[in-house]
């Protein structure tokens, strides 16, 4: 008799403590691909030892093949958390396609990842989604921007945005002042050229997406970043300083910095987190 109980405390025991273990939080780093609305796309997702997270997603900036995006989006992880101070927030890279779609077209995958963010990820996760954030680095500021006219969220980051006048950019390749890329030759296979067309390729330009921001925005611009970014910044930012339709804008500059000012400069750095801890 005193064996059958005392077997039965053992095995209570033991089932009490392998349904403990299965509620601690695990942190973790993988490959995901999700979908809202229909609409696919490959992310990276970063997870602290926690379950009650606030999150922030993040976007790479331009590739020449789809083949490495899963790269960008890990480097751009990277480089987002290198900087970030907190350690108890999930990150999410979204690995839009870029080489067999028109520069704007990829919002739509942009959008289903935050769509899934906001309204699927908890459940998906086993996770609690509290705040979220966005993150971009070039095209990818280009993403979030857009995205912020779209959607609220927490608060916007975006580094070096762009393009941000695909008129003038693509009429100096077309003019030969500048080597040609596949943006331009993919809007010019479309659309024809920037003197033909040139609303076209406005439409699809950041300076076309300087109003209706839903959120607070921090800009961040490195001042000795290429020409082709810094001829068109002082019209973007009068522009988006301007606009009577949105949140709180925020604009860095790092006198010396260039393209990547947010990652390497301190200043970016520091701006980044005040932003962050302040929503």
């Amino acid at each position: 008799m005193r064996l059958l109980i005392l077997l039965s405390v053992i095995l209570f025991s033991c089932s009490k403590d392998n349904s403990t273990d299965t509620q601690i939080p695990t942190a973790y780093r993988q490959t995901k691909t999700i979908s809202y609305n229909s609409v696919s796309v490959d992310v990276i997702i970063d997870k602290p030892a926690k379950n009650d997270l606030d999150v922030l997603l993040v976007f790479h900036g331009s590739v020449t093949s789809d083949s490495e995006i899963l790269t960008a989006a890990n480097n751009t992880l990277d480089k987002f958390k290198g900087i970030l101070d907190r350690n108890d927030m999930m990150i999410v890279s979204v690995a839009y396609p870029q080489e067999f779609v028109l520069l704007g077209d990829n919002i739509v995958k942009c959008e289903a990842a935050l769509l899934w963010l906001k309204n699927k990820a908890s459940q998906e996760l086993g996770i609690t989604v509290n705040k979220v954030f966005l993150g971009g680095h070039s095209q990818g500021g280009y993403m979030v921007t857009r995205l912020n006219t779209m959607h609220q969220t927490n608060g916007v980051i975006a580094n070096a945005p762009g393009p941000l006048n695909l008129v003038y950019r693509c009429q100096l390749e077309e003019n030969g002042q500048v080597q040609s890329g596949a943006v331009c030759t993919k809007l010019k296979n479309v659309y024809g050229t920037t003197t033909s067309n040139p609303n076209a390729y406005f439409q699809r330009s950041l300076l076309n997406f300087t109003n209706g921001f839903k959120s607070d925005i921090l800009f961040v611009q490195g001042l000795n970043d290429t020409p082709i970014q810094m001829y068109s910044w002082p019209t973007f930012k009068q522009d988006v300083l301007s606009c009577t339709s949105c949140q709180n804008r925020q604009f860095v500059e790092i006198t010396g910095g260039e393209h990547g000012s947010l990652f390497e400069s301190p200043t970016g750095k520091t701006e980044f987190n005040n932003f962050i801890n302040s929503h």
